[in-house]
C-alpha cells in the first residue's frame, strides 16, 4: 500500500514505497507490449534463417516466392547497403555498423545456425512460411568452430577474412579470430607474488546463458510513399534503435519514429536491434504495415545471449591475508561477430578489493554463435566468478573467515582501481558489515549443506538524457522521460518531481516518450535510468520554480529576491509575506494564460558521476547425493543503492538478479552438438530457475549516498546478478569438499564430479 503523505514543506515522498504508475494497466492486461500493436492492412513478416552455423551463400532466389498469392515483399542481403567500420556505443559494450548490417541479414557468409537469410511479407501466416520454403538458398558450407580456447587456434576455421587483432603490437599480419586484446595493469604484478606466502591458481569455465525475457522480440512497422516512418517495437533504447534502423535504411533520422511499447523483460538483451530493420524494409517494399515477432527458438537461435567464456586466475596473499597481487586472463566469446563484454570483465574482475598489484588481460573472441547481447553487468559475473572462488579458496587455505579477509581487502573511498580511477565513497564494507550480522550467517547447517559468500562490483553509467515536466491547467503534472521503463523507471521519477514540485504523487502522471517527442536519450541500460533521468527531471523542476517565481514578482511587483519556491508553494519573504498569500502550483495553473502562457520545465543533460554499487550475497544450498540436484535453502543479498527512491523496486532488482544468477550457477547453458546446432533452443530444455526453485530472498539495502547526485543516488540494477555465481561455487565447496569450476554445476556435473570423489552415499 502507499504511504499517506501530506502535501506541505515536510513532504517526502523519496525512500517511500509508492503506487506504481504502471501497476493497473498490467495486472489488468491493457499495457500494450510489443506483439499486442496492430495497424489496419498489416502484413505477417517472417524470416528464413540458415540450418548451417558457417556457409558461404553462393546464391539467393527468390523469385519462386515473390510470385506466390499473398507475398507482397521478399527482402535479401541486396535491400541493406553495405556499412562501414564504424564503433559505436550500445549500452556498456560497443559495436561495429559493419557486422550490425551483416548480424541484421548474412551478407557474404551465415555465421551461425539461425542467421538471417531472407525475409517476407505476406497477408498470412500461412502463406509466408510457404514463401520462406519457396527460397532457394545455394550454401557452399564451412567448417565451424564453437568453443572459445579451439576458435583462439591458428588453425581453426576463421570467421572473418579481414579480421586483424586489435591492440597488439606489431600489429598481426594474418587474420584470426581474436578480434581484440585488452589489458589493464596496476602495480608490479611479479613483485606482487614474490611478497605472497600462498599463492591460489585456478582455471574456470562458464557457458553462454541467455537473458530469458518472457515476451519475444517483435516489431511493428509502416513506412509511407514519402518515407516517413513509423515503428513501435520491445526495446530498452528507441532512440538507440531510430539511430540503427535510419543508417542501416538510409533514412533520414527525423523521418522516423519510434515508440517503445511495454517491455516484457530485456535486461540488455533489446538494447540491439534484429526484426526492426527488416519490418522496415519490408514496409517500404510492400507499401503496407509489417509486423513481425520472433518465435522462442529464434530468440535463442538469433538473439544475443551473454558470452560464455574460460578464465584463469592467479591471486597472492600474505600469511595475515592482505591480498598483494591479482592477475586474470580472461577468454570471451563474442559470437559471429566481434564486440564481447570483455572489457568491462577485465575492469570489474578485482574491483571490489584494493589490491596493489593487478594485471588483468581479456580476448575478445569470434565463434559460430549468435552475437552476444548485453545481459545485466555483462562480463562481471564471468569474471568475479572467478576471482571470488579463488578469495574463497585462499581463505580456507589460510584458515581466515570469508567475511573478515574480504573486509580487510574491500576497497574504500580513495582505493586506485585497477581500470583507472580513485573510487569516492562506496559501501562494500557496509555491505560485509550487513551480512556478518544477520541471523542468516550463523544459522546450523546439517551434512550436505553449505554456506558460501561473494561480493560484487558494477560501475554504473550516465549518459545523454532528456526529460519534460509540464503543468496542467488543473495544476496536475504531465512527466515524460525518454528512457524506457525497465526496472520502475515511471514511478522513481514521479515521486522526485513530487518531491522537487511539492505536489501530491498521485498528481504527476508519467510516460515514456516517443523519439519525435524529447530530445535524443541514451538506451536504458548500464543501470543509468533511474539515475540520470531523476537529475533531469530534478534540472527541470528547476525551470519551473524559477519560472514561477518570476511569475510571482510580476504579480506581487516584488523583486526576485523577495520571494523563494518552498513546499510546493512561491512565498513571498519579509515584510511582503503579510500581503501576499502564497501561490501552489495548482494557483498559477489557474492563471497561466494572464502570467506568460504554458508552464513546463525540461531536462536536457549527459549525466555524469555514476558512482559505482558493491553488493555482498549470502547463501545457503543443500546438494542431493543420490541425484545431484542442488536445491538453494537462504539467500541474502546487501548492496548499496546510495539512496532507494522506491525500496521496493530496488528490492526487486535485488532479488531479480539474484534469481538470474542462481540459474546461472546451477542449470542454464547453450548446448550444442558435434555439427555446430544449438540443442535446447526452448525454455523446456533451457533450464530457467522459477518460483519452487528459489526461496524467498532477503534484501539488505545499504545507503552510502553518492555525492555527484541530488539525491544521492547510484544504479541497481546490475550489480545483484554479479555475487550469485561465486556464492553458489563456495557453497558447494563447503558442501560437497569440491571446488566446482565450470557452470553450470547441475545435477549430471555434480553426481559425476561426487562419483569421481567416492562421495555419494548420504
Amino acid at each position: 500500500m502507499a504511504e499517506t503523505m501530506t502535501n506541505g514543506p515536510s513532504q517526502t515522498y523519496v525512500g517511500t514505497r509508492t503506487i506504481r504508475p504502471d501497476g493497473v494497466d498490467k495486472v489488468t492486461g491493457r499495457a500494450r507490449f510489443g506483439a499486442d500493436f496492430n495497424l489496419p492492412g498489416q502484413l505477417i513478416g517472417r524470416v528464413l534463417r540458415s540450418p548451417h552455423p558457417h556457409a558461404r551463400i553462393v546464391s539467393i532466389d527468390t523469385s519462386k516466392a515473390e510470385a506466390l498469392p499473398g507475398v507482397k515483399a521478399v527482402i535479401t542481403r541486396d535491400d541493406f547497403a553495405d556499412q562501414s567500420s564504424e564503433f559505436i556505443p550500445a549500452g556498456e559494450m560497443m559495436m561495429n555498423y559493419k557486422d550490425v548490417v551483416r548480424n541484421v541479414m548474412a551478407r557474404e557468409k551465415a555465421l551461425y545456425e539461425g542467421h538471417a537469410v531472407a525475409a517476407v511479407a505476406a497477408t498470412s501466416v500461412a502463406i509466408a512460411r510457404r514463401a520462406l520454403k519457396l527460397i532457394d538458398v545455394k550454401y557452399e558450407v564451412l567448417p565451424h568452430v564453437i568453443d572459445v580456447v579451439e576458435a583462439m587456434r591458428p588453425d581453426a576455421p576463421l570467421l572473418h577474412d579481414d579480421l586483424f587483432t586489435a591492440g597488439v603490437e606489431p600489429k598481426p599480419e594474418q587474420p584470426s579470430n581474436i578480434a581484440k586484446r585488452v589489458e589493464i595493469v596496476l602495480g608490479d604484478i611479479e613483485a606482487g607474488f614474490r611478497k605472497a606466502d600462498v599463492i591460489v591458481e585456478r582455471e574456470f569455465k562458464t557457458a553462454p546463458v541467455h537473458q530469458g525475457y518472457i515476451e519475444p522480440h517483435a516489431a511493428l512497422a509502416s513506412v509511407s510513399e514519402d518515407g516517413a516512418t513509423e515503428l513501435w517495437c520491445s526495446t530498452q533504447g528507441h532512440f538507440i534503435v531510430r539511430a540503427h534502423c535510419a543508417r542501416l535504411l538510409g533514412l533520414d533520422i527525423g523521418k522516423v519514429r519510434v515508440t517503445a511499447t511495454e517491455i516484457g523483460g530485456g535486461f540488455g538483451g533489446k538494447t540491439v536491434v534484429y526484426l526492426e530493420p527488416l519490418a522496415i524494409a519490408l514496409s517500404r517494399k510492400a507499401k503496407r504495415p509489417v509486423k513481425m515477432v520472433m518465435s522462442r527458438e529464434e530468440v535463442f537461435k538469433a538473439s544475443g545471449p551473454t558470452s560464455g567464456a574460460t578464465v584463469r586466475v592467479k591471486m597472492g596473499a600474505t600469511k595475515d591475508g592482505k591480498f598483494v597481487a591479482g592477475f586474470a586472463e580472461l577468454k570471451y566469446q563474442a559470437g559471429a561477430f566481434q564486440g564481447s563484454p570483455v572489457q568491462p570483465g577485465v575492469m570489474c574482475a578485482y574491483a571490489p578489493y584494493d589490491i596493489e598489484n593487478v594485471k588483468v588481460i581479456g580476448y575478445d573472441v569470434v565463434s559460430n554463435r549468435p552475437k552476444v547481447a548485453a545481459y545485466r553487468a555483462p562480463g562481471a559475473p564471468i569474471s568475479e566468478f572467478a576471482v571470488e572462488s579463488v578469495v574463497d579458496e585462499i581463505a580456507k587455505k589460510l584458515d581466515i573467515d570469508p567475511i573478515d579477509l574480504r573486509m580487510q581487502n574491500a576497497a574504500r573511498e580513495g582505493t586506485k582501481a585497477a581500470y583507472g580511477p580513485k573510487l569516492g565513497p562506496i559501501g562494500m564494507e557496509e555491505t560485509l558489515n550487513a551480512i556478518k550480522k544477520t541471523e542468516h550467517w550463523n544459522a546450523p547447517l546439517r551434512k550436505w549443506q553449505g554456506r558460501g559468500v561473494a561480493s560484487g562490483f558494477w560501475f554504473n553509467i550516465g549518459g545523454e538524457t532528456s526529460a519534460s515536466l509540464t503543468v496542467n491547467e488543473d495544476g496536475t503534472v504531465s512527466l515524460m522521460a525518454g528512457t524506457p521503463d525497465i526496472g520502475g523507471l515511471r514511478a522513481s521519477l514521479a515521486m522526485v518531481a513530487a518531491d522537487e514540485l511539492g505536489v501530491p504523487y498521485d498528481k504527476v502522471r508519467p510516460i515514456i516518450g516517443d523519439t519525435g517527442s524529447l530530445g535524443f536519450n541514451f538506451l536504458t541500460g548500464g543501470s543509468r535510468s533511474a539515475f540520470s533521468g531523476s537529475m533531469a527531471i530534478v534540472e527541470a523542476a528547476k525551470q519551473i520554480k524559477t519560472e514561477l517565481c518570476a511569475r510571482a514578482c510580476k504579480l506581487w511587483d516584488l523583486k526576485p529576491d523577495q520571494v523563494e519556491f518552498a513546499g510546493g508553494q512561491v512565498k513571498a519573504l519579509g515584510a511582503a509575506a503579510e500581503k501576499f498569500k502564497p501561490m501552489s502550483i495548482a494557483d498559477f495553473a489557474k492563471v497561466a494564460g494572464k502570467t506568460g502562457g504554458p508552464i513546463g520545465g525540461y531536462g536536457r543533460i549527459n549525466a555524469q558521476g555514476a558512482g559505482p554499487s558493491l553488493g555482498t550475497h549470502l547463501v545457503d544450498l543443500e546438494v542431493d547425493p543420490e541425484t545431484g540436484r542442488v536445491t538453494i535453502l537462504k539467500y541474502t543479498v546487501a548492496q548499496d543503492a546510495g539512496r532507494a527512491i522506491h525500496p521496493s523496486y530496488v528490492e526487486g532488482q535485488f532479488q531479480g538478479g539474484a534469481v538470474q544468477g542462481i540459474g546461472w550457477a546451477l542449470n542454464e547453458e547453450y548446448i550444442y552438438g558435434a555439427d555446430g546446432k544449438l540443442q535446447n533452443a526452448g525454455f523446456l530444455d533451457y533450464r530457467m530457475p522459477v518460483a519452487s526453485d528459489v526461496p524467498m530472498i532477503d534484501a539488505i539495502i545499504v545507503e552510502v549516498a553518492n555525492p555527484k547526485h541530488p539525491y544521492g543516488v547510484r544504479g541497481v540494477g546490475e550489480t545483484p546478478i554479479v555475487p550469485p555465481l561465486g556464492a553458489i561455487a563456495n557453497a558447494m565447496e563447503a558442501a560437497t569438499g569440491i571446488r566446482f569450476t565450470e557452470l553450470p554445476m547441475s545435477p549430471p556435473k555434480v553426481l559425476k564430479a561426487l562419483k569421481e570423489r567416492g562421495a555419494t552415499k548420504v
